[in-house]
């Protein structure tokens, strides 16, 4: 009775003291297109993910009543990191749906355009003032963001000391971004409204004195020292994610809360230092109801989950991570060693240097990777299951069958139907009079039998994250072998040149490019071995293995060619690879494979793809399995969609 008459009283307290306004809530997740597309066009880095935004310690004046429920101390304010953009998940701070609409917009561009220099008033100053300049059609709807702000702000004469001189700067620097307004006196007609707001002046019509000497504007005040500045953005200068060494190994065991929670969280490195009297323990009553209080707990030893972890996660600002004592980064060593020369893969060549982008210094780094092509050893024949023979015969004849058939033309000046492409292309050039007119346009297309100059190169990606199990009876590595047995066969009915390659690495000097099937070998027991020979093996250094292909199908004399991509996770590696460095790396050797012509396509069974394959890829660049077992179904029926483009 106790716990329900509590559990009321607070939902009854917090709703009586809540400030926002539900009715007019936004979500992020029905706003995540429009804000891509805004981030994008502002100059935002296209591997810039973004996350829910966590709870931040705020300051400001409260209530009695919210000091009476314990609230309006923190807030879900945007969170600007090197390798992520964090939006609240929900915006109700307006009472109109437009403007909450309007602020996910205005922070997109805000973050963009944000050039974090450790003075946190200055930086959002000059970050907004380049916006406006940049898009001047957004200072309306600036405008009455700020007014709307500005009447949501504390009273600065009722605060003092330091709380009224940061409240006061934040204030002063809100003003000296105001827009004058366009004003419309003749008619409410929507296309005289529209003229005269494209006519209307908005270039920013301030300037922010920097003293050169260094010495910040605004002085050191932080987020945590006014109430929450919903149009700012709090930034930090390093990663959110950097960890002390050893540490990386500890998001194994999150893997599974992190499928149900993603929040983004920050962290902070803490060391401390173990004590000698193990049998001592000290007693500090002040610190028993302080969550952020750094505990010396090893987690990693506890066999049961914690139910309130994630509730303790919430009430902290900053997640301290500190090293355990364990040596992880020996055993990971240990674990991930290269084998010796007589039990691993026999290397083919002196290997191939290749260069890597670093998106830091905007280069591209020559001769920064070591490709190493492997070939297995002593393969035993591959004997494919029942069910398994059965599939690749079905795709067989599906194949066999496309070969043949006639395929549409298009740009003819005569056929059975009409070419909605080219009818708009001719159309938009008949409104230039200096073009002549034609009486047999090339807008139809028409079906024929041509010749097909196709060539595809497969890639596998054959990690260590393969030798999980994708279902009860069977790992990803087997899913992937199964992909690549049936792929071989229909492309070896389809009788178009193909080539299978696998790849992991050991960071930048050990890239292991594994040789299956090359162009100029054919489809027979000893490649059928050698896909059936796959084993997992270490990381994930993407760039280096698409560009690694790119240059074999570069080389092909067919018209089309098509570069898949098979995988079942993002781009990673032992050293600097690990996130946002691999993501771009990535999406520069994408790039790359595109000048030269190629296709490129990547097919996953990543549950979390959606993230980053559209930055890689594009959004019609990938395809996403959601169950394992449709794999084979979906390799090849990917192939053949991209075959007829």
């Amino acid at each position: 009775m106790e716990e329900r008459v509590g559990r009321w009283w607070h939902q009854a307290i917090t709703k009586v003291t809540r400030l926002d306004h539900p009715g007019a809530a936004v979500q992020l997740q029905d706003m995540q297109k429009c804000i891509a597309i805004f981030f994008r066009t502002a100059g935002g880095p296209a591997a810039l993910r973004l996350t829910p935004a966590s709870m931040q310690a705020v300051g400001g004046q409260r209530h009695w009543l919210q000091k009476l429920a314990g609230s309006g101390q923190r807030a879900d304010t945007a969170q600007l990191e090197p390798d992520v953009l964090a939006l609240p998940a929900t915006l109700a701070v307006f009472d109109t749906v437009q403007l909450n609409r309007d602020l996910y917009l205005w922070l997109a561009m805000l973050s963009a355009c944000f050039v974090h220099r450790g003075d946190w008033i200055t930086d959002n100053l000059m970050a907004s003032q380049k916006v406006l300049a940049q898009f001047p059609g957004f200072a309306a709807r600036y405008q009455a963001l700020l007014q709307a702000h500005l009447a949501q702000r504390p009273n600065v004469d009722r605060l003092g000391g330091e709380k009224a001189q940061a409240e006061a700067a934040v204030q002063s620097a809100f003003r000296a971004t105001v827009v004058s307004a366009p004003k419309h006196h003749e008619t409410n007609h929507a296309s005289r409204l529209w003229r005269d707001f494209c006519r209307a002046d908005f270039s920013p019509p301030w300037s922010i004195e920097v003293d050169p000497t260094g010495d910040q504007v605004y002085g050191q005040y932080q987020p945590q020292d006014v109430a929450a500045v919903w149009l700012w953005l709090s930034a930090t200068a390093s990663p959110a994610t950097d960890r002390p060494p050893g540490q990386k190994g500890a998001e194994a065991n999150q893997q599974a809360a992190a499928l149900k929670d993603k929040q983004r969280r920050r962290t902070q490195a803490t060391s401390h230092e173990q004590s000698r009297n193990a049998m001592v323990l000290p007693f500090r009553a002040e610190a028993l109801m302080s969550w952020s209080e750094m505990v010396p707990v090893n987690r990693s030893t506890d066999d049961e989950e914690d139910g309130n972890a994630l509730n303790a996660a919430n009430d902290m600002d900053k997640l301290s991570v500190a090293p355990d004592g364990q040596t992880l980064a020996s055993r990971v060593k240990f674990d991930l060693d290269l084998p010796s020369s007589s039990a691993d893969d026999t290397p083919v060549g002196p290997g191939m240097t290749l260069p890597e982008w670093d998106y830091r210094r905007a280069i591209l780094q020559p001769g920064h990777c070591l490709v190493q092509v492997m070939q297995a050893q002593h393969c035993a024949p591959f004997t494919p299951s029942v069910a398994l023979r059965l599939t690749a015969r079905r795709l067989r004849r599906r194949l066999e069958t496309l070969r043949d058939a006639p395929r549409a033309v298009y740009g003819q000046d005569s056929g059975d139907e009409i070419d909605l492409d080219a009818w708009v292309r001719f159309h938009a050039d008949q409104l230039d009079a200096a073009t002549p007119c034609s009486d047999t346009p090339p807008i139809y297309t028409r079906r024929a039998r041509l010749d097909r100059s196709l060539a595809t190169l497969l890639m596998a990606d054959l990690s260590l994250s393969t030798d999980a199990y994708a279902t009860e009876q069977a790992r990803v590595i087997d899913v992937i072998r199964d992909a690549l047995f049936v792929f071989g066969e229909a492309l070896h009915a389809a009788g178009d040149p193909f080539a299978i390659w696998g790849f992991s690495s050991v960071r930048r000097q050990h890239v292991r490019m594994q040789h299956l099937k090359t162009f100029d070998e054919s489809w027979n027991d000893a490649s059928r071995a050698r896909v059936g020979a796959v084993k997992p093996g270490y990381y994930t250094r993407m760039g280096a293995a698409i560009r690694h292909a790119t240059l074999q199908l570069a080389n092909r004399p067919e018209r089309k060619r098509l570069l898949m991509l098979l995988t079942d996770g993002k781009p990673n590696d032992l050293d600097v690879y690990e996130g946002r460095y691999g993501l771009e790396d990535t999406r520069q050797a994408v790039r790359e494979a595109h000048v030269a012509g190629l296709i490129p396509f990547c097919v996953t069974i990543d549950e979390k793809a959606h993230d980053y394959l559209p930055m890689l890829f594009g959004q019609n660049g990938y395809a996403m399995v959601h169950q394992p077992q449709d794999l084979v179904g979906q390799l090849t029926q990917a192939w053949v969609t991209l075959s007829r483009r």
